[in-house]
């Protein structure tokens, strides 16, 4: 069981002020503050993820920003074998540390754990993919139900890479993704942090959401996502999945006007929050609120 006295987990969904909250605290306590937000690992997203600028760097030592290249996949798995000998550290040296984002998954596997799910084979996963190609996501989720209900259940429609890798799991292990989770214990023991769950108003949260995405624009966001465009990646990376990039690339594209995709930017950013908000109320119900 990872030691890691003096950790708290900053939670909460996209511009509730998560980010300067932990500055704050790290220029206070000498905190290390940790990033725990998927978009913000990959350089390529500095604009889009509104990751630490680097003056708030400066004034703080951040760690795991910025760290991957959006060619990359970096799934929770690679992510907590990046954080967890990081807090190891930190714990070592008696140094406090902010773990901080609006990503549950990252929080849930420290908390309640990650299954040890063995790898799937290259060419296993290459048959999933090409039957969900083939038969359509209604077919496939069809045919995932039937051997792990759980997670046909609760894959969110269009989440193609997910539906994909359940089947797989199951095909590949004779054993339900469900059940693998199932099957977990906490990275972090009970007593060795405390959680904090950013929760705003929510007219006040969606007022934050839409001017961020002025100001993005504003600081280059739209650079950023031509840069993207011009490296033609796979567009089911993570990276490219991100909020705002689809959009942002429709009128680089000259599909759309730049009012038309910051509207739609500001209704994705608005919709995103508000997911962040439900799953942080249903999974970190303990937790302090603020």
């Amino acid at each position: 069981m990872t030691k890691t006295p003096r950790l708290t987990l900053i939670a909460g969904p996209t511009a509730s002020g998560k980010s300067r909250l932990a500055l704050e605290m790290a220029e206070k306590t000498g905190a290390v503050v940790i990033n725990a937000d998927s978009q913000q690992l990959y350089a390529d997203l500095r604009v889009l993820s509104a990751r630490p600028s680097v003056e708030e760097e400066d004034h703080a030592e951040h760690r795991l920003y910025g760290v991957a290249d959006a060619a990359e996949s970096w799934s929770v798995g690679r992510w907590t074998r990046a954080v967890v000998p990081l807090l190891e550290e930190l714990a070592a040296q008696d140094r406090p540390a902010l773990l901080v984002g609006g990503t549950g998954l990252y929080f849930n596997a420290l908390t309640r754990g990650l299954a040890d799910i063995p790898a799937v084979p290259d060419e296993l996963r290459d048959t999933v993919q090409a039957s969900y190609d083939l038969e359509g996501e209604a077919a496939f989720r069809r045919r995932l139900a039937e051997v792990d209900p759980a997670s046909a259940a609760a894959i969110t429609p269009g989440d193609r890479q997910r539906l994909i890798r359940a089947l797989a799991v199951a095909q590949a292990t004779g054993r339900s993704l469900s059940a693998w989770k199932a099957d977990t214990k906490p990275l972090l023991a009970p007593g060795d942090w405390k959680g904090l769950v950013l929760e705003p108003d929510r007219k006040r949260l969606y007022a934050s959401c839409d001017l961020r995405v002025a100001q993005m624009i504003e600081q280059g966001a739209l650079d950023e996502v031509k840069a993207l465009a011009d490296r033609r990646l796979d567009p089911d990376l993570p990276a490219m999945k991100a909020v705002g990039v689809r959009e942002l690339m429709a009128h680089l594209a000259g599909e759309t006007s730049l009012k038309q995709a910051m509207e739609l930017t500001r209704q994705a950013t608005r919709n995103y929050a508000k997911r962040q908000l439900t799953w942080f109320r249903n999974q970190t119900p303990d937790w302090a609120r603020a």
